[in-house]
């Protein structure tokens, strides 16, 4: 069962005014991976409603289930029970209308940063003129101008991220899916892509739901932060921290309710004496 935590969520008031439709709704999904050896229950029972405008991160531990439930909200995986709907309508195959963001840049090495980006156009068939101009809104927006010519090999990894960031974005897509996108960059440059993303949220008004390990990131990020269970993985708990929208990275970790959301879904994570 879903708990919201009362303490954490009586601190001020949600990040923003959000819809009252779910834009994201998963009902009693299951997800079962079946061999001939064995069967594995990688999702069991997990309902969870996204309202438009928010940003909600997942965590939990490794093996729990979070990159597939992410999966089959996309369609790239399809649940062995239960009901997937995304903008009100049934998830039956890959969306074309989200933004997915992976954990590897997975940029193509021989083109640059612009080349990059409007890949998705290209693949998409959008409107050259209206993608170039977005295109060259998002490269300003991330930092990335005086960039647009590099190759891939000629960025840093966080360079690498805005660069995948922007190719997810160009479609302007209701929705952003994360999947540990920050995963494998340094903690400095972890942190930098946190304000970044916080930033590009506000900015945009897109809903993100963003998958990952760091309790830091999940608290700093989300509006509303959903705890899983070992596998199988459930959802045990939802957290609710109460930051305001715009979050400077020093204060906001420095808050109080920054500080007992983290304790909360440290001990709800079974980390409270790990380290970072």
């Amino acid at each position: 069962m879903t708990a919201t935590t009362g303490p954490i969520a009586s601190h001020g008031s949600p990040a923003r005014s959000v819809g009252t439709d779910p834009i994201i709704e998963v009902s009693h999904l299951t997800r079962r991976f079946t061999s001939k050896r064995s069967e594995t229950v990688a999702l069991d029972d997990v309902s969870l409603a996204v309202q438009p405008g928010e940003f909600v991160t997942i965590a939990g531990p490794s093996g729990c289930g979070k990159s597939t439930l992410l999966k089959i909200i996309a369609g790239l995986t399809l649940a062995t029970d239960g009901d997937v709907r995304l903008y009100g309508k049934p998830v039956t195959g890959p969306q074309r209308e989200i933004g997915f963001a992976f954990q590897r840049s997975a940029l193509l090495e021989w083109r640059g940063v612009r080349k990059n980006i409007l890949l998705q156009a290209e693949m998409r068939g959008m409107d050259r003129r209206r993608a170039e101009e977005r295109a060259d809104d998002l490269i300003e927006l991330t930092g990335l101008t005086g960039f647009e010519k590099a190759l891939p090999h000629e960025l840093s990894g966080g360079m690498q991220q805005r660069v995948a960031l922007c190719r997810a974005l160009l479609h302007e897509p209701r929705v952003l899916l994360m999947d540990e996108p920050f995963g494998a960059l340094d903690a400095l440059t972890r942190e930098q892509m946190n304000i970044e993303m916080n930033r590009i949220w506000r900015e945009t008004g897109t809903t993100v739901v963003l998958v990952t390990h760091s309790v830091p990131e999940a608290v700093y990020l989300g509006s509303r932060i959903v705890v899983m269970s070992p596998r199988p993985g459930r959802i045990v708990e939802t957290l609710e921290p109460g930051l305001p929208e715009r979050r400077e990275y020093g204060p906001t970790l420095a808050d109080p309710r920054f500080t007992a959301a983290a304790e909360r879904l440290r001990d709800l994570l079974g980390a409270s004496h790990a380290p970072e």
